[in-house]
């Protein structure tokens, strides 16, 4: 790692710590890309946060895949929200937004990209893509932070996702919620709550490239 690389969790404690002094409870709006990627954020941020899920993921290719995947994060939201009702979890209720399910705007941005490798390019702009839509909508509806779920996994780039949403940040004139979710045993985490509520965990990102490399 370069010296100039930024420890984005230590941020995002940073900021929990600041505004737990300032008894402070924003609304973030939470990009997800599945309910596995999910399960550990949500644990850990609902107790700091009013947060929505935002489910937009043009890059998935199968409308059945994409199907599967948004059915099991409502699933998954509708149980932590069952906890928190019957007091058996802290935290607040979450709400979810499903976005439109549109491949072609992901086939449109990796157009000339198609034999890219994995974390690669491609894989920015299709970053860029789903931040894009996150940050807009967030600033629309007037929320105080955007976000996403991605940076817990060890496939993606977290300082590239943090790079991205720093600059929507100033294009949109919203938070970026910094984050590096693997840290902290975040991914373990993950995987022992993908266990504990039965979830579907897929063994690819979602795209066609992907789904070809993971064969």
């Amino acid at each position: 790692m370069g010296s100039n690389t930024i420890n984005y969790q230590k941020e995002l404690d940073r900021l929990i710590e600041g505004l737990a002094r300032e008894n402070k409870i924003p609304r973030l709006f939470l990009h997800s890309c599945c309910a596995p990627c999910s399960s550990y954020v949500l644990e850990y941020l609902r107790e700091f946060f009013y947060i929505t899920v935002f489910y937009y993921n043009p890059n998935i290719s199968m409308e059945n895949e994409y199907l599967k995947r948004v059915a099991e994060q409502k699933r998954l939201i509708a149980e932590y929200n069952g906890l928190i009702k019957d007091g058996l979890a802290k935290g607040f209720e979450i709400g979810v937004i499903e976005g439109d399910y549109a491949p072609q705007e992901f086939y449109d941005i990796a157009k000339g990209l198609e034999q890219c490798p994995e974390s690669g390019e491609r894989c920015f702009r299709c970053y860029e893509l789903r931040l894009r839509e996150t940050a807009r909508r967030a600033a629309a509806g007037g929320f105080d932070y955007f976000a996403t779920t991605l940076t817990i996994s060890p496939l993606k780039n977290a300082q590239k996702l943090n790079e991205i949403g720093n600059r929507l940040s100033e294009e949109y004139s919203i938070s970026w919620l910094p984050s590096d979710f693997k840290k902290k045993n975040g991914y373990k985490r993950s995987i022992e709550l993908s266990a504990e509520y039965g979830l579907y965990r897929q063994n690819y990102c979602g795209c066609v490239y992907s789904k070809r490399g993971s064969e």
